[in-house]
C-alpha cells in the first residue's frame, strides 16, 4: 500500500513541487489548497495531468478548523507548506497574517496530534524569524536567537515555535526548515515575493528592474528540487 502524505499548500509553488516529487517516489498525495494566490489554479492542473492516478484534491483554508480532521487521518506524513508570504502584506494586514500563519498552522498541528500523531510534520518556516542578523555573517546556526523584525516574522515564528513544542509536549515527529530564497519551475513571482522568477518575467517582458536599498545585499539561492 502506497504512503500517504498531505501537503498544505499543495498547488503554491513548492507545493507543486514537492508534490511532483512525492508522487514520483510513489506517494499518494493529498494536495489540500484554497486557490487563493495566482498561479494555484495552473499548477494544480498540471500536476493532475503528470501525476493524477497519485494525486488528490482538496479545497480548504486552514484558518478554519472545521473538516481538518477527516483529510489528516490516516496520513503517514504533513508537509505543511500554506501561509503568507509576504513581509509587505503582514504590514498592510497584520490580523490576516497572524490567522494564516499562526492560527493556521495550528489547526493543521492540532488535526494531525489527534488524527495521525506519529506522523512526521515538516513546517516551512523562514529565515525572517532571525530578524537582522549581523553583516557578513555567512552561516547561521541552529542556536541563532530569533529577534522578529515585522508582524510576518512574528506569525511565521510563532508557528515555528509551536511545531517546535508539539514535538516537546506531545511527542510527535515535527522538524522545522527555516528556508529562504527558494526558486524554480510553477514560481510566479511578484516584486513583493519571489524575486528570482520576477526578475525574469520582468526581463522576459523587456521591463524595468527595480532593486531596493543600496544594491549589496546578498542571498543565498537554492532550487526547490533541492529543497
Amino acid at each position: 500500500m502506497a504512503r500517504r502524505v498531505l501537503i498544505s499548500g499543495g498547488a503554491g509553488f513548492l507545493g507543486v513541487n514537492a508534490a511532483a516529487h512525492m508522487a514520483g517516489q510513489g506517494w499518494h498525495v493529498t494536495v489540500l489548497d484554497n486557490l487563493s494566490r495566482a498561479g494555484t489554479d495552473r499548477n494544480l492542473a498540471w500536476l493532475q495531468e503528470n501525476h493524477g492516478a497519485s494525486v488528490e484534491f482538496v479545497e480548504h483554508d486552514l484558518r478554519h478548523y472545521a473538516g481538518l480532521d477527516g483529510h489528516v487521518k490516516g496520513q503517514d506524513a504533513i508537509v505543511h507548506l500554506a501561509g503568507q508570504v509576504a513581509v509587505t502584506t503582514s504590514l498592510v494586514d497584520p490580523i490576516a497574517d497572524f490567522e494564516i500563519n499562526a492560527r493556521g498552522t495550528l489547526n493543521l498541528l492540532e488535526a494531525t496530534r489527534l488524527n495521525s500523531p506519529k506522523a512526521a510534520f515538516v513546517f516551512a518556516s523562514t529565515n525572517k524569524v532571525y530578524g537582522q542578523l549581523p553583516k557578513n555573517n555567512v552561516a547561521c546556526k541552529e542556536t541563532q536567537p530569533i529577534d522578529f523584525h515585522s508582524p510576518y516574522g512574528c506569525s511565521k515564528g510563532a508557528a515555528d515555535q509551536y511545531v517546535r513544542d508539539y514535538a516537546r509536549c506531545f511527542h510527535m515527529n515535527t522538524v522545522v526548515l527555516r528556508q529562504s530564497c527558494i526558486y524554480g519551475a510553477h514560481q510566479y513571482g511578484t516584486e513583493d515575493q519571489g524575486w528570482v522568477a520576477h526578475f525574469v518575467h520582468s526581463i522576459l517582458k523587456d521591463r524595468p528592474l527595480t532593486i531596493y536599498g543600496d544594491g549589496t545585499q546578498v542571498r543565498d539561492l537554492l532550487d526547490a528540487r533541492d529543497l
